[in-house]
């Protein structure tokens, strides 16, 4: 059950994301920067209320991860063609096991296209590409990821939001520090959410009280609703490369070979092939 905020708590978060923006540490682009900035962020996050509590469990131990770093540099997956993109992504056993959640979850996913408008093998193909319908949700620690990533000086002011955001998620109850664990770039979850997606959009649609995109497929799915429909999906419209809808698969993902795959697996599913 989530935590019940006191209204010293509510405040010091809101000054958290009031202040977000801003940070007095400079970032760097070699490892013998990093504590300093560290200390530098925990300071000013610990003057915009965040507890100490909070701080220990996210931040202690947090190193530069020179992993992250080379992740970040080498996303070469994404210049391939689209051809050889959805070949790899789309293969005959996620397609298998993608029509066989979308029998086992009909009911759940109607329950989600009534509420949020966007159809089942949308979220099942996202659900599928992102995580291998949640096999396997990634293993780095999240908060690590996005300190380093907050530090680089390629993506700073992003990824600084995006860690005060993965504070603010611990702080207010929704997930410990320590289940912060996904993929390289700091998403967490089946589907792979960003903290400040996780706060805007993350919802408890199986009614246990929490927004849990990690052990939930409810949850997962139905924020992902939530999220495309937040991105101006159209109830009922097509979403192949051209139609009403194929503009906020780009919003999921910027990189055009991505949207592209993941409305052919989409129509794949729909279709029954």
């Amino acid at each position: 059950m989530t935590k019940t905020f006191s209204l010293a708590c509510a405040a010091a978060l809101a000054l958290l994301a009031a202040t977000a923006g801003a940070t007095a540490a400079a970032c760097g682009n070699a490892a013998e920067g990093f504590p300093a900035w560290l200390a530098d962020f925990r300071a000013e996050a610990a003057a915009q209320g965040v507890s100490p509590r909070t701080l220990a469990a996210a931040l202690d131990d947090v190193a530069y991860d020179r992993a992250i770093i080379a992740r970040d540099r080498s996303q070469k997956v994404f210049r391939l063609s689209f051809e050889k993109f959805a070949a790899r992504l789309v293969t005959p056993s996620r397609l298998g096991r993608g029509r066989e959640l979308l029998r086992r979850h009909a009911t759940l996913l109607r329950e989600i296209e009534t509420r949020y408008g966007v159809p089942g093998p949308v979220l099942v193909s996202i659900w599928g590409l992102e995580t291998g319908f949640g096999a396997d949700n990634g293993h780095f620690r999240t908060t690590q990821a996005l300190a380093t990533l907050a530090y680089d000086c390629r993506r700073s002011a992003k990824f600084t939001q995006e860690l005060k955001d993965a504070l603010t998620i611990v702080e207010r109850g929704d997930m410990a520090a320590a289940q912060m664990r996904g993929d390289w770039a700091g998403e967490i979850g089946q589907t792979q959410f960003m903290p400040s997606s996780y706060l805007t959009y993350a919802v408890d649609f199986d009614g246990d009280g929490r927004r849990d995109l990690i052990r939930s497929p409810a949850d997962a799915l139905a924020s992902t609703a939530n999220y495309l429909k937040g991105k101006g999906w159209r109830p009922g419209a097509g979403w192949a490369e051209g139609d009403a809808n194929y503009p906020v698969f780009l919003e999921w993902n910027q990189a055009s070979v991505y949207a592209k795959t993941l409305a052919y697996f989409a129509t794949r599913l729909s279709e029954g092939q």
